[in-house]
């Protein structure tokens, strides 16, 4: 059984989820699928709008998670209109962390606390390289990974992915087994990482799943 995440490191509800990736992982293997949400036409520089659209869902990430946000995400970066937002360097970095060692969600889990907490501009390739090489990643090799990464065709393919499970947004989760997929709701687990990974495993373990399962419907999902 896989766990497919198919997330926007833009994306607050998919930071919201960070401790059940943890803990999914733990119990069995998940594959991230980058979903490209603030791309090409849709990538966005901050502004007074961005900020008072994004900040309410923000909080009630914070509220249903308990997932921090800093002060220097929501009165630093939130407050610099000459950052942009934009999903397709920060997945390229999660493909080349993955490429060069396996390690492309300990990158993202990185990249959302460095956007969430501290307020760094993950789309700029000088910040990636550095946080790239300050959870241990070897600079140049991820440099090449990096610039190497077809994030055009791994995007369309999260999407595809995406539309297959029949999600509606970002975090969407979904349980392949035997070639079928599964959507999970993880509105019930926010906050809750254990209790997420012992249903898992309990998932692992029974002979066949009963339940179907629907996908996020949190209203915020897809900012």
């Amino acid at each position: 059984m896989i766990l497919h995440y198919i997330y926007d490191p833009l994306c607050g509800w998919c930071y919201g989820a960070k401790p059940l990736v943890q803990a999914a992982q733990a119990v069995l293997p998940v594959i991230a699928h980058g979903g490209g949400m603030m791309t090409g036409a849709n990538r966005q520089t901050v502004s007074p709008q961005l900020r008072n659209y994004v900040m309410p869902h923000d909080r009630r990430i914070a509220e249903y998670t308990g997932q921090p946000f800093g002060e220097a995400y929501f009165e630093g970066l939130l407050r610099d209109e000459t950052a942009v937002f934009d999903s397709a360097p920060p997945i390229a970095a999660v493909l080349a962390a993955e490429q060069i060692a396996e390690r492309g969600l300990e990158l993202l889990g990185r990249l959302q606390a460095a956007h969430y907490v501290e307020g760094r501009r993950i789309a700029d390739n000088t910040v990636l390289l550095e946080l790239a090489t300050q959870i241990g990643l070897e600079p140049e090799a991820f440099q090449q990974a990096f610039n190497e990464a077809d994030t055009d065709r791994h995007i369309k393919d999260s999407r595809a992915l995406l539309a297959k499970v029949g999600g509606q947004g970002f975090p969407t989760f979904a349980l392949e087994q035997d070639g079928q997929f599964i959507l999970v709701d993880i509105g019930p687990w926010l906050g809750k990482p254990q209790a997420f990974a012992h249903w898992l495993s309990q998932s692992l373990t029974a002979k066949e799943s009963s339940h179907a399962f629907q996908a996020c419907g949190l209203d915020g999902c897809a900012h």
